[in-house]
């Protein structure tokens, strides 16, 4: 069962991993446990936590509604006021059992209550596991900006169970897909390759294990997102502008799905950048297509975009910084971008997708 050193935590893969949450558990005595989950995880993971996990029976369970609607000031101070109400102090735990949304808006609960309390991660979707439960950022969407309150938090513990994965929608296991695909583009061709010909077949755990592995070293050698770490933001900065304007809208995206749009259109920058020839667009326009099925996102204007794009976290003074593939396999970061690069980027995307 492979375990992963990280930043003062154990990120623990396999078919075991409760077992070694359960053993974890024993070792630390905490106060009192906190269940943070969906009413998916609620049905589908729960039930299987607390048989492999005793200790858990007595836990109070803070119950979200599944999306990133959830990563709100409303639902923040819901899991605050249940934590008040059931005496939680700063020997409390918890445990953040779901996706992407419950890791990110969990964790962001816990570093802030009492000025920190621990908390670990248990990520039930291939997006969470893959990304979001390993790197310690949290945080919730305000003011129609995605992630724009948060901390950087390192969880006590990691425990991925691959077998989590046979709940999910086909829908939600792509999406997930959508993070490994970028992990492999910005840093490892030879992923990449092996990624273009994937099976249906394919055996998850080894894909979420290579994921994690090379964003753990990414994130090791820059933990605070200062310089490297920040290439992990391909895709994400269109993408995630992208995701807020149609978030509760009828074209409402996954977060995986904006990201491979964000791919797309970044990448054609790149192509503008001279950090990429032609061939290479080609062929990451070509595999993403095939494998993601993008829609086109010509019901936005650009300017709903653009507006959009000068709060994110990474514009500074006025300017674009976006990180963007140099060659297939490698990236760079704070490349700065204009407004008529970006226009050309996204007016060529609608006529691909």
């Amino acid at each position: 069962m492979p375990v992963i050193k990280s930043l003062g935590y154990n990120i623990t893969i396999g078919k075991d991993a409760l077992r070694s949450l359960s053993a974890f558990l024993k070792k630390n005595k905490y106060s009192s446990y906190f269940i943070i989950c969906d009413e998916n995880t609620l049905q589908f993971c729960l039930p299987k936590l607390i048989v492999s996990c005793p200790t858990l029976k007595d836990s109070e369970i803070i119950e979200l509604e599944s999306g990133e609607a959830s990563k709100s000031l409303e639902f923040t101070a819901h899991i605050w006021q249940t934590l008040i109400e059931n005496n939680a102090d700063k020997n409390s735990l918890i445990i953040n059992l779901g996706g992407g949304v419950v890791s990110d808006l969990g964790g962001f609960c816990a570093s802030t209550y009492k000025r920190g309390i621990d908390f670990i991660n248990v990520p039930t979707s291939l997006l969470s596991m893959a990304d979001a439960s390993v790197g310690g950022k949290t945080g919730i969407d305000f003011a129609g900006l995605k992630n724009s309150i948060g901390t950087f938090a390192q969880p006590k513990a990691v425990f991925v169970n691959p077998d989590f994965l046979t709940t999910l929608p086909a829908r939600h296991y792509k999406n997930g897909l959508a993070e490994i695909f970028k992990i492999a583009l910005i840093s490892d061709k030879k992923i990449w390759e092996q990624l273009k010909n994937l099976k249906s077949d394919h055996n998850a755990e080894q894909l979420v294990t290579k994921s994690i592995t090379l964003k753990n070293k990414i994130v090791v050698k820059d933990p605070l997102d200062k310089g490297v770490r920040k290439i992990l933001n391909f895709g994400h900065t269109v993408g995630h502008a992208i995701e807020s304007l149609l978030l509760a809208t009828s074209e409402e995206l996954l977060h995986g799905e904006a990201i491979v749009i964000g791919m797309l259109i970044e990448s054609n920058i790149a192509l503008q950048k001279k950090l990429i020839n032609t061939k290479e667009l080609n062929e990451v326009t070509l595999i993403l297509k095939k494998v993601f099925e993008p829609k086109k996102i010509d019901q936005l204007t650009f300017s709903s975009i653009y507006a959009l794009l000068k709060n994110d976290k990474k514009t500074s003074k006025g300017k674009f910084k976006f990180s963007l593939i140099h060659k297939i396999g490698n990236c760079k970061f704070d490349v700065e971008v204009n407004e008529a690069q970006l226009k050309k980027a996204i007016a060529l995307y609608n006529t691909l997708a």
